[in-house]
């Protein structure tokens, strides 16, 4: 009983210091203007639920165990044993009490998905876009672009810029997206003729495997570039 009221003790600092050390963390930032404005302190509820993940593993029980036998004296390390097993005793309550708990602290403090990541993905690609119609009206006037080209790129930009800049229109009525999957459903079910066509090649003897490898590695980056 001794033994697991101290590994109790032993796990509740574990997680208090956690707690502790993301909320210095945030309050350091916050105290500096400068790095306030370039990487804004995110809402209490973010920091509490990566203090809560701090699970010990793998690299504290190899501390434990890289303890020696004996000391340089050659005496028995004092306590050796019981630093094992308290160390084994933490990571297995933090892994199972703090991992099986997870969802319930989730849903605790009402963390969803806010699509940061999605939103700052979009914002580079029509960067990107308007880059690209930039670079077009820059090399429109050289010998080697035609203007049925140069035309048709900037079609394709445009379109592609639309398309991102709808996500961020709350009016949006969603045709540009359906006309987007529409397009790529059909370009894969032409890639994927293209790809038997191949292996119907390389069947037939006709090519061999280099060559089919080749020309399917062409095809599925073109694919790859359709959400793009």
């Amino acid at each position: 009983m001794k033994l697991l009221h101290i590994d109790s003790s032993i796990t509740g600092e574990a997680s208090l210091s956690r707690q502790v050390s993301a909320a210095v963390v945030e309050a350091l930032k916050s105290a500096n203007p400068g790095l306030q404005e370039r990487d804004p302190a995110p809402p209490w509820r973010y920091p509490t639920l990566i203090a809560w993940t701090g699970m010990r593993g793998a690299v504290s029980l190899a501390a434990a165990l890289a303890i020696p036998l004996t000391t340089d004296a050659g005496d028995p390390f004092p306590h050796r044993s019981l630093i094992i097993f308290l160390t084994f005793a933490v990571i297995l309550a933090t892994l199972v009490v703090q991992g099986l708990s997870m969802p319930l602290v989730i849903r605790a403090l009402g963390l969803e998905d806010d699509h940061v990541i999605e939103r700052e993905e979009t914002k580079a690609r029509i960067h990107a876009a308007e880059a690209a119609l930039a670079r077009i009206e820059e090399l429109a006037g050289e010998d080697w672009v035609r203007e049925d080209t140069a035309e048709r790129l900037r079609g394709l930009y445009r379109f592609r810029r639309s398309r991102f800049a709808a996500r961020f229109d709350e009016e949006d009525d969603g045709q540009v997206e359906e006309r987007s999957a529409a397009y790529q459903q059909l370009l894969r079910s032409l890639l994927q003729a293209e790809r038997e066509a191949v292996l119907a090649l390389r069947s037939q003897g006709v090519i061999g495997d280099e060559a089919m490898r080749s020309v399917h590695r062409d095809l599925d980056l073109e694919e790859a570039r359709l959400d793009s």
